[in-house]
């Protein structure tokens, strides 16, 4: 399931360690600075802190219509009637028109692109029945992704004063950025259109990156009083695609200035080593009362790891299984940990997951190894 391949990718226990170089000054409350491939936290302030998300709420708007739309319970040329709701919620709007039927490929652009909050609550509508029955989706969205320090109460995250109960974290908000573009790739590639024009009315996207860095694709800005000028930023540079959250600034200017400092220093100061291909093999995992003895174990996505630049010849791996392991093992189960060190000391640990399942076995071969377990 693609849901837990993604929690097993980010359950990273963070290490401390000296950073290659100075990470920069500064000027959000909370940040943080992720490697999409592994989920490795580079550097961060504050990221479990507790903070208004303003229109960044729109991630898990956008990753539920996309879910949505991959379960083909909504359709890109659906028709959907604005409610007047919908119509007169207030902040950055696409214009969409009270009580007529705009096709929800209008909408969903008009979120991901305008930010529009109009379209925004159109589309929970139209999932959810309803603004409040879709923000509970979100809710339960969040706590099967394990966004521990988020909660949601309406679609948009717009409110005309500060709203204590509407919250998210750097870190959560980096962990649902990285699940978009992991499980979405489609919806997340139109966070890098930077103009959308509907209604006769061009609006450009606010992400001022995608005009100061080609390499910058995404993903989401937000601004309100409360939560201060916000943005996840999101850019690929050779294999290496990083993430980056900064929350609280005082200006646009300061947002797209810390993100593009945090994007570049975490580009120029570490090296992508690429450990392990995709579904390959590293390691055979014994296993108790199973058909099989033996389970491949290894990532679900191509493992790639970042090391401070000129020490990849540094960096050390130990495989820790789980034992004893005793089926049934379902394929993509955790069933062992990868230890890092880079010159001796720790970097981080990865779950390892199996690569296929393994049943249990018939009654001679259970009791075969419960008398094995019993004597070791």
């Amino acid at each position: 399931m693609r849901f837990l391949a993604f929690l097993l990718t980010l359950l990273f226990v963070a290490a401390s360690h000296a950073q290659p170089i100075p990470v920069p000054g500064l000027s959000a409350r909370a940040w943080l600075l992720m490697d999409y491939a592994s989920g490795q936290v580079l550097a961060a302030q504050e990221a479990d802190t507790r903070l208004e998300p303003a229109s960044l709420t729109k991630v898990m708007t956008t990753y539920l219509v996309a879910d949505a739309l991959a379960q083909k319970t909504l359709n890109l040329q659906q028709s959907v009637t604005v409610s007047e709701r919908a119509w007169r919620t207030q902040g950055s709007r696409s214009f969409v028109p009270v009580n007529k039927a705009v096709v929800v490929d209008d909408l969903f652009k008009g979120m991901v692109i305008q930010s529009g909050n109009d379209a925004s609550v159109a589309l929970a509508e139209a999932i959810g029945g309803s603004e409040d029955a879709f923000a509970d989706m979100m809710n339960r969205m969040a706590q099967r992704m394990g966004l521990q320090g988020t909660h949601f109460l309406n679609a948009s995250g717009y409110f005309e004063g500060p709203t204590p109960n509407h919250y998210s974290t750097a870190r959560d908000l980096a962990r649902l950025a990285a699940a978009l573009i992991r499980d979405h790739p489609e919806t997340h590639a139109l966070h890098a259109t930077r103009e959308y024009t509907y209604n006769g009315i061009r609006q450009h996207n606010r992400n001022r990156l995608l005009w100061a860095d080609s390499t910058v694709d995404g993903l989401k800005t937000g601004h309100s009083s409360a939560a201060g000028f916000c943005l996840i930023a999101t850019a690929k540079r050779g294999p290496r695609r990083l993430i980056s959250v900064v929350l609280g600034t005082a200006s646009e200017e300061a947002r797209a200035r810390d993100s593009l400092n945090l994007l570049n220093w975490g580009f120029t100061g570490f090296d992508a080593v690429k450990l392990y291909d995709k579904g390959q093999a590293i390691s055979r995992i014994k296993v108790f009362k199973g058909q099989q003895n033996l389970v491949a174990a290894g990532f679900a996505e191509d493992f790639v790891v970042s090391v401070p630049r000129g020490m990849a010849d540094k960096l050390s791996v130990q495989l820790v299984s789980q034992q004893p392991l005793i089926a049934p093992v379902a394929a993509g189960a955790a069933v062992g940990t990868l230890k890092l060190a880079v010159d001796g000391k720790a970097w981080g640990e990865y779950p390892v997951v199996a690569q296929n399942a393994v049943p249990v076995a018939g009654f001679l071969g259970r009791l075969w190894d419960e008398l094995r377990l019993f004597f070791q």
